[in-house]
C-alpha cells in the first residue's frame, strides 16, 4: 500500500507504549507470584495443586475444568510487533539517528521492548499455569476458550528458550537492525569519553567561555545530546545479539559491541528487572559454531569492566558533582540564560541521571571485585541535590524559558526551515503540504506572547515523525538520507518546541530516577552513607525529595499496582524521621553545651572562687601541688588559635549543613500526599525536648532526689533561648514548639503519654517532703514562708528550704503553671479528704462521749471524767496537723501565682488569690457525701469533730516538740498547722452544710478556752511545760481566722494568759546559739 496506509509511525509509538505497559504488568505478576503476602490463592492452595500440576504437564492441551483469574495477553502484542518489523524490511527503511531521530529511536526501542517482554515473560514460572487456568475459566463462563489461548500457548513452547528463537526470528532482519545501530558508531563514543577529556572539553561549563555565554547552544543532533546511555547501550548489546552475524562481518559492529559491553555489568529490563549481558553473551554465543573469537571478546571486556568501570564511573559523579554545581550557580544567579543555555540543563541532568541508574543497579547487583569501594558513593547526595534544583529552577522560570522559544522559533526557526524548503531542488505534494504546514505554524506564533498562552506543538511533531517515515522508505518521493539539513533544522525545531509546551515532559525524561523506588535497599544505604559525611548533610533532602518522582512509575495497564504508594511513602518519611533526628540531635546536643555554660553561672557555683579568695585574704595555701587550677566561666571563648576547633565549633556547623537542607523545599508531594519536611523536624524535636526537660528533673523515687525547680528553670530557660535560634536557620515557628512543650508539662502526662514535670515534683513534695514533714522532721516555718528541715539524728538526702522557700516555689509555679499547679492541689485535696474521712470514723466511734463533753464544756470534773473515756486524741490532732501542713503548703504555692484578679469566686483561687473560704476544699468535701448519711447526720459530725478537736488541745502540752520557736515563727512539730486547718477545714464543712461559721467557731472557741483553761489548774508540771505554746496556738486560730476577733477570744480566755505565753516564748534577749 501508500506510505500513508502503511502507517508506520503511528504503529511503533503504539507498539512502543503498548510493550512499556505490557512490561510493567508482566513485572507485576511476577512479583505478586514471587511474593507468599501477594500470591494469588489458587497458586498455594491445596485443593488446586493437582490441577496446576497437570496444566503445567500438560500445556497448552489440557483437558481440564477449572476456576480463576488474570493471564499476560502477550501474544497479540508480539504478533503485531513481528508484522511491523516485516512490513519495514520490506520497505527498506534507511535508518540513521542522526538524520531521522525519531523514527530510527522508536524502531531500535520496538527491538528491545520486544526482546524484554520475552526475556520477563521466560522468567515467570507460573505462566503457564496461569494462562491455563485462566484460559478454563474462560471456557466455564462462556462455553469456549480463549482465541488468543492457542497462539500464546504455542508462544510459550516456542520461546522455552528465548535467546535462540530470538536470533532465529531475527535474521531476516539483520541488515535493518545493523544499519540502525551503527549510526550510534558518531553519538555512542561521543557520550561514552573518559573524564580526562570532559575535564579537557570544560564540558557543561558556560564560564570557560564567557564572551559565547549569551550564544544559544546549538547541536546538528539536538535530540542526541540527551539520549540516555542505557537505552543506547541496551539497543547495541540487544541488537548485535539478535542479529550477531554481523559481528564476524563487519569490523565497525565489533568495536561498537565490544565497546558496548565494557559500559558494565548490568543494564535494565525494566524496573529491577536487570540483565547479566556478559553471561548472557557468553551463553548464546557458546551454543554457536564459529564463536570461540566472540566468546574470548565477552570474557575480554568483562575483564576491562572488572577493572575499570567502577573507577570510571565514580570520577564521572565527581566531575558531574562540580559541573552541576558551578552550571547552577551562573543559572541561578542570572536565569535568563535558561533560555539560550537549556541544552546545557537537560544534558547535565541526563549525564547526571545516567551515572545515578549505573550505580544503582550495578550496587544491587554487586559483582566480587577487589575494589568494592568504587561502587560505593558517599556523595550521592550532592548529585541528587543537584538534579533536584535544576528540576525546580526549570519550573520556576518555565515562562522564561518559554518566552524565549517562542521567538526564536517564530523568527529564526520559521525563517531558516522556509529557506531549507526553498533549497530542496524536488518536493512531492504529500510532503510539502507537511513541510509548508511546520513554517505557517512557526510563523504565526505571537512575538509578544503572555504568560499566559497556552501552546501545543504535538501535532508538528507527530508530522514531523510521519514525514520521517515516508522519506526513510526504499524509492522514496523525498529521501530523507539527501537532505541532511533538513533534518538538522527540523531537530533543532524539535527542541525548541519541546522547550514551549513539553518542559515538563522532557525533565521526566532527562531527570526522573524513580527507578529508586525498586531498589529500596539501595536507596536507604545511599541515603545513609551520605549521612555519614558531614560535608553531604546540607543535600540529604534530596532523597525524600525524589520519592516524589515515584508516581511516575505507574501504567494504565496494570491500575491494580498499589504496593509503589505505600513503598514511597515509607521510603520518604524514613529519610525525614532519620534529617529530623539528626538535626533534633545536633540541636538538643548544642541546647546542652549551653546549658553546662549557663549552670556554670549559677549563684552556687561561685563558692570556690568566694573561698579561694578568702584564703586569699587570709594568706592562706590555696590548692595542692598537682591538682589543677579551675578555669571560670568565660574561658572557653579565648582563642589562642583560630585553627583550634572546639565541641560547639563542630556542632554549629554541622546544625548549618543539616538546616541548609530543609532549603531545597518547603514541600514535597508524594502519591497525592502533601509532606511538609519542617513538620517532622518540630515533632521530633517536641518528642526529644520533652525526654530531654523530664530528664533534667533527675528525679530518683528511690534516694527521693529531684532537681531544685530554680537549677531546673534555669536550665529549661537556657535550652529555649538556644531553641529559638533555629529560626535564623530554618522558617519555622520555634515558640509554637516551645509553648507545646512546655504546655504539656502541666498536664499529669505528655502527647505521648509519659510522665511530666508536674506528676513527678507533685508526687515528691506529697512522698518526700510533705510526709516529712507529717513526722516533724521538717518545720514548717512562716517566719520565712518556707519548710526547713529539723535537726535529727536521720538525715534527710535534701534540706527542705533549699525546695520550699520563695524563689523555689516561684520557680515551680513558673514551670508548671496554673494547670500544674491545680494537678498539684488536686492532690494535695485527695490527701486531705483521706484525713478527714479517718477523722469522721474516730467522731463516730466516740460521738456518745462528744456530745456528753459538748454539753457539759464548762464542767471541770464532768470534763475530765469524759476525758478519760474519750480514745485518739493524739491521733485527731495529728491528723488535723497534717491536714495544717497540706493546707499550709498549698498556701505557699497559690501565692506564688501571679494573675490578674478576676470576678468569679473559684478562678480568683486558681489565680493565686486568698478567699474566706476555699473553693478547692469544699469541692472536695462536697464529694465526700455518701448517701448512707443525711445532712443532719454530717452536720453532726463535723460539729463533733470541731468537740474533739477542742477537748484533745491541751494534749499537746505533753508533747516536749510543741514548744514554740521564735526563730521559725512556729512550734517545733508543726502543730501551728493546726490554725490553718481548723480555720479553712471548718470554713469548707459548714459552707457544705450551707451553716453558720461563725457561730460554729464561736462554740469551738469556748470550748478550747475553757479545757485550756484547765490546764494551769494541773500542778504537773510535766503537762504544763508547753502549755504557753500551747496558748499561742489558740491565740493562732483566732488571728487566722476571718470568721473570730480578738474580742471573742478576750471575752472567754483571759488576754493577761496570752501576754505571758508571749513573754514566756519571745525572751528578750536570744543567745547566738539560738540565731
Amino acid at each position: 500500500g501508500s506510505l500513508s496506509t502503511q502507517k508506520l509511525a503511528e504503529k511503533l509509538s503504539i507498539l512502543n507504549e503498548r510493550g512499556h505497559g505490557v512490561l510493567i504488568r508482566m513485572n507485576y505478576i511476577k512479583k505478586s507470584c514471587a511474593d507468599v503476602k501477594t500470591k494469588p490463592s489458587f497458586l498455594t492452595d491445596k485443593s488446586h495443586e493437582s490441577a496446576v500440576k497437570h496444566i503445567n504437564k500438560k500445556f497448552p492441551n489440557i483437558d481440564f475444568r477449572g476456576n480463576i483469574v488474570s493471564s499476560p495477553a502477550s501474544s497479540c502484542l508480539c504478533d503485531h510487533v513481528y508484522e511491523l518489523l516485516n512490513t519495514i524490511d520490506a520497505c527498506q527503511c534507511f535508518f540513521n539517528i542522526t538524520v531521522n531521530f525519531d523514527f530510527t529511536k522508536n524502531y531500535l526501542d520496538l527491538i528491545t521492548t520486544y526482546t524484554s517482554v520475552i526475556i520477563l515473560l521466560s522468567r515467570i514460572d507460573e505462566k503457564k499455569a496461569l494462562v491455563g487456568m485462566y484460559n478454563c475459566a474462560h471456557e466455564m463462563t462462556n462455553g469456549s476458550s480463549d482465541p488468543s489461548y492457542r497462539r500464546l500457548g504455542q508462544m510459550f513452547l516456542e520461546y522455552e528458550h528465548p535467546w535462540k528463537k530470538l536470533t532465529e526470528e531475527f535474521g531476516p532482519h539483520t541488515r535493518s537492525v545493523t544499519a540502525a545501530l551503527l549510526s550510534l558508531k558518531i553519538i555512542y563514543p561521543r557520550r561514552n569519553l573518559p573524564v580526562e577529556q570532559w575535564r579537557s572539553a570544560q564540558l557543561l561549563s558556560l564560564l570557560s567561555a564567557p564572551a559565547a555565554m549569551l550564544d544559544p547552544a546549538c547541536s546538528d543532533t539536538m535530540s542526541c545530546e540527551f539520549l540516555p546511555m542505557e537505552v543506547m547501550e541496551r539497543w547495541i548489546i540487544f541488537g548485535f545479539l539478535l542479529c550477531h552475524g554481523t559481528l564476524n562481518t563487519n569490523q565497525a559492529s565489533l568495536e561498537l559491541w565490544k565497546m558496548g559491553l565494557q559500559s558494565g555489568f548490568f543494564f535494565t529490563l525494566t524496573r529491577d528487572e536487570v540483565i547479566n549481558i556478559h553471561k548472557v553473551s557468553e551463553d548464546l554465543f557458546d551454543s554457536f559454531k564459529g564463536y570461540s573469537k566472540r566468546v574470548a571478546d565477552i570474557r575480554e571486556c568483562r575483564e576491562y569492566v572488572l577493572t575499570n568501570s567502577g573507577a570510571l564511573h565514580k570520577e564521572r559523579r565527581q566531575y558531574l558533582r562540580g559541573a552541576m554545581k558551578e552550571l547552577f550557580a551562573v543559572l541561578e544567579d542570572e536565569p535568563g540564560l535558561l533560555g539560550p543555555k537549556a541544552l546545557f540543563v537537560f544534558m547535565a541532568l541526563s549525564f547526571s541521571r545516567d551515572e545515578v541508574l549505573w550505580l544503582v543497579r550495578h550496587s544491587e547487583n554487586m559483582p566480587k571485585i577487589k575494589m568494592p569501594e568504587d561502587f560505593i558513593d558517599n556523595q550521592m547526595a550532592e548529585l541528587l541535590f543537584y538534579m533536584e534544583k535544576f528540576r525546580n529552577l526549570i519550573r520556576k522560570y518555565k515562562h522564561v524559558i518559554q518566552r524565549y522559544h517562542v521567538q526564536y522559533l517564530a523568527q529564526f526557526d520559521a525563517l531558516i526551515l522556509n529557506d531549507t524548503i526553498q533549497n530542496m531542488y524536488v518536493c512531492p505534494e504529500e510532503e510539502s503540504i507537511l513541510l509548508s504546514s511546520f513554517v505557517s505554524t512557526l510563523s504565526a506564533l505571537p512575538v509578544k506572547n503572555d504568560d499566559n498562552d497556552e501552546f501545543d506543538f504535538t501535532a508538528l511533531r507527530l508530522d514531523w515523525l510521519r514525514l520521517q517515515a515516508y522519506t526513510s522508505v526504499n524509492k522514496a518521493p523525498l529521501p530523507i538520507k539527501d537532505y541532511p539539513d533538513l533534518s538538522k533544522v527540523m531537530s533543532m525545531i524539535q527542541f525548541h518546541t519541546q522547550m514551549v509546551d513539553s518542559i515538563e515532559e522532557l525533565l521526566q525524561e532527562t531527570s526522573e530516577v524513580s527507578i529508586l523506588c525498586f531498589f529500596p535497599r539501595v536507596f536507604e544505604k545511599m541515603f545513609s552513607q551520605s549521612s555519614e559525611e558531614v560535608n553531604m548533610k546540607r543535600y540529604l533532602l534530596s532523597f525524600p525529595s525524589v520519592c516524589s518522582q515515584f508516581s511516575q512509575c505507574g501504567h494504565p495497564l496494570c491500575p491494580e499496582e498499589v504496593s509503589m504508594e505505600k513503598r514511597s511513602l515509607r521510603l520518604c518519611v524514613t529519610f525525614l524521621e532519620q534529617l529530623a533526628k539528626q538535626t533534633s540531635s545536633v540541636l538538643l546536643e548544642l541546647c546542652a553545651e549551653q546549658h553546662k555554660l549557663c549552670d556554670e553561672l549559677q549563684p552556687q557555683r561561685c563558692a570556690e572562687t568566694i573561698s579561694a579568695a578568702r584564703y586569699r585574704k587570709q594568706k592562706k595555701p590555696l590548692q595542692k601541688k598537682g591538682e589543677a587550677q579551675k578555669q571560670k566561666p568565660g574561658s572557653e571563648s579565648l582563642r589562642k588559635d583560630r585553627a583550634v576547633i572546639t565541641n560547639m565549633d563542630k556542632l554549629h556547623l554541622m546544625l548549618t549543613e543539616l538546616c541548609s537542607s530543609y532549603s531545597l523545599c518547603s514541600d514535597l508531594v508524594v502519591f497525592n500526599h502533601a509532606v511538609v519536611p519542617t513538620e517532622f523536624l518540630l515533632s521530633h524535636l517536641e518528642k526529644r525536648l520533652i525526654e530531654v526537660i523530664v530528664r533534667m528533673a533527675r528525679y530518683n523515687q528511690t534516694t527521693q532526689e529531684i532537681a531544685r525547680p530554680s537549677d531546673l528553670l534555669a536550665g529549661i530557660n537556657a535550652y529555649t533561648t538556644n531553641l529559638h535560634s533555629l529560626s535564623s536557620y530554618i522558617n519555622i515557628d520555634v515558640t509554637r514548639l516551645v509553648k507545646s512543650v512546655l504546655l504539656q508539662q502541666t498536664h499529669p502526662q505528655d502527647s505521648h503519654g509519659g510522665e511530666t514535670l508536674t506528676t513527678l515534683y507533685t508526687k515528691w513534695y506529697l512522698e518526700s517532703l510533705l510526709r516529712q514533714a507529717s513526722n516533724s522532721l521538717i518545720i514548717h516555718c512562716p517566719m520565712m514562708h518556707c519548710f526547713v528541715s529539723h535537726t535529727t539524728e536521720s538525715e534527710l538526702p535534701f534540706r527542705a528550704e533549699e525546695f520550699s522557700d520563695v524563689s523555689e516555689l516561684q520557680s515551680l509555679a513558673e514551670v508548671l503553671g496554673p494547670y500544674g499547679l491545680k494537678f498539684l492541689s488536686e492532690n494535695l485535696m485527695w490527701h486531705i479528704t483521706s484525713q478527714v474521712s479517718e477523722l469522721k470514723k474516730m467522731v463516730m466511734e466516740n460521738m456518745d462521749t462528744l456530745v456528753q463533753m459538748r454539753n457539759s464544756f464548762d464542767k471541770p470534773e464532768e470534763m475530765a471524767n469524759l476525758k478519760k473515756r474519750l480514745t485518739g486524741g493524739e491521733n485527731v490532732l495529728k491528723r488535723m496537723t497534717i491536714i495544717g501542713v497540706i493546707l499550709s503548703f498549698r498556701s505557699m504555692t497559690q501565692d506564688c501565682l501571679k494573675y490578674e484578679t478576676l470576678s468569679v469566686f473559684e478562678l480568683a483561687s486558681a489565680a493565686g488569690l486568698k478567699c474566706d473560704i476555699d473553693p478547692a476544699l469544699v469541692a472536695a468535701i462536697n464529694s465526700m457525701k455518701t448517701d448512707n448519711t443525711s445532712l443532719d447526720e454530717e452536720y453532726k459530725l463535723f460539729c463533733l469533730l470541731l468537740v474533739y478537736i477542742g477537748v484533745s488541745l491541751p494534749l499537746l502540752a505533753l508533747n516536749q516538740n510543741s514548744s514554740y520557736s521564735q526563730v521559725h515563727g512556729g512550734h517545733n512539730n508543726n502543730i501551728h498547722c493546726l490554725a490553718t486547718a481548723v480555720n479553712q477545714l471548718s470554713a469548707a464543712m459548714f459552707t457544705v452544710q450551707n451553716k453558720n461559721i461563725e457561730q460554729e467557731l464561736k462554740e469551738f472557741l469556748l470550748l478550747a478556752s475553757s479545757t485550756l483553761l484547765q490546764l494551769g489548774q494541773n500542778v504537773e508540771k510535766i503537762e504544763s511545760k508547753n502549755r504557753e505554746s500551747v496558748y499561742l496556738l489558740l491565740h493562732m486560730i483566732v488571728e487566722d481566722s476571718p470568721f473570730l476577733s480578738q474580742d471573742m477570744l478576750e471575752s472567754c480566755f483571759p488576754y493577761v494568759l496570752l501576754r505571758n505565753a508571749y513573754r514566756e516564748c519571745f525572751p528578750v534577749a536570744l543567745c547566738p546559739k539560738d540565731c
